[in-house]
């Protein structure tokens, strides 16, 4: 027996964003509650809405690269319950100084010929001083004049700080809400969560785009990371870049125990991350190696487009760049290829 062909209309269309601002009212103020909602979803209704919203806002799906450098490692003063680069905590880190101009060009240099677009510079720094800064800055032009998009994260800044980093060229600074203000306390007891919001404050008016994300899996419940994306989707505007990390439990730390986050809760909140704010980079970050290849790809159907690349994280392993690639291709991704900042107004 033979069977006639049909034409006929796809099950889905892909919504306008139009379309999406009236169904999610993302134009507005999101409510934890309606976040919990999306929480709530079947899994593959929110999958559903995140795609949808991820081909609307970036129809070309493509997945920029990002690169991170430590050019100053260990001794922080603060007591994040994750890190291992709190000098209180007995971790294989060991304190070290500020690296050279030089080093740092040089990594630069093999981060875009390796593709990235972007690169960012990490302090392990409660707040920078000035003289640190004056360093810095030299860093950022360096950098910029290799024709990359840059990022720092050096922690708590001042308003003339942000300033100075943002004369320099800086495009994006880093500072991550971490988590909900009412687990915050949880994790962190040397500065609070206004100064984290204070910081944010100053970047934007410093003139720049904000890189800002948190942790998952370090023992809050659904709500309460419902609650952190609903902070973060609620700043005006939000925040360019989205970095979501999967906690990496590291030995010697208060969190070196932590029971593993479900898989496909992770996987949901990059979804949600997607929803809440559509037109941000929302980027997979640490914790990808332990995530393995497939779910992965499903947090790129999720909307995720954006990873950190590169063979090391700060102080935490990261998938190698050929497994990346070859993981990108087998997806049918493409990357991005321009280096130039993609701005909220």
């Amino acid at each position: 027996m033979q069977y006639a062909q049909t034409v006929e209309k796809p099950l889905t269309q892909v919504k306008s964003k139009a379309d999406l601002r009236k169904e999610l009212d993302v134009s507005g103020k999101w409510t934890v509650a309606q976040v919990e909602a999306l929480f709530a979803l079947s899994f593959n209704e929110l999958m559903l809405k995140a795609q949808e919203t991820h081909k609307a806002y970036f129809p070309e799906g493509d997945v920029e690269l990002a690169t991170l450098l430590s050019i100053k490692t260990g001794g922080c003063p603060e007591d994040c319950a994750y890190c291992p680069q709190a000098a209180r905590y007995d971790t294989d880190v060991k304190a070290e100084k500020l690296m050279g101009l030089e080093e740092v060009l040089e990594a630069a240099k093999a981060a875009k010929a390796a593709g990235s677009n972007r690169f960012c510079m990490g302090a392990a720094w409660r707040e920078p001083k000035d003289r640190d800064i004056e360093k810095v800055t030299a860093m950022i032009k360096g950098v910029k004049a290799l024709g990359l998009e840059t990022c720092a994260t050096l922690g708590m800044l001042e308003a003339k700080q942000a300033q100075a980093l943002s004369d320099a060229g800086l495009d994006f600074y880093n500072h991550n809400l971490d988590t909900s203000e009412d687990f915050y306390r949880s994790v962190i007891s040397t500065r609070d969560y206004q100064d984290r919001l204070d910081t944010i404050s100053h970047v934007r008016s410093a003139g720049m785009s904000v890189c800002c994300g948190g942790i998952v899996g370090m023992g809050e419940s659904r709500e309460q990371r419902a609650a952190f994306l609903t902070r973060l989707a609620n700043l005006s505007p939000y925040p360019e870049s989205v970095p979501i990390n999967h906690l990496v439990p590291v030995a010697g730390t208060p969190l070196a125990d932590q029971k593993p986050l479900d898989p496909l809760e992770f996987v949901r909140t990059i979804a949600v991350a997607r929803i809440t704010m559509p037109q941000a980079r929302v980027r997979l970050s640490a914790g990808r190696q332990e995530l393995g290849r497939a779910v992965q790809a499903m947090c790129f159907l999720a909307g995720a487009n954006s990873i950190f690349y590169g063979e090391q994280l700060l102080t935490t392993a990261n998938p190698e760049a050929e497994q990346d690639r070859a993981l990108l291709t087998e997806l049918g991704l493409k990357t991005k290829q321009s280096c130039k900042t993609e701005v909220l107004v």
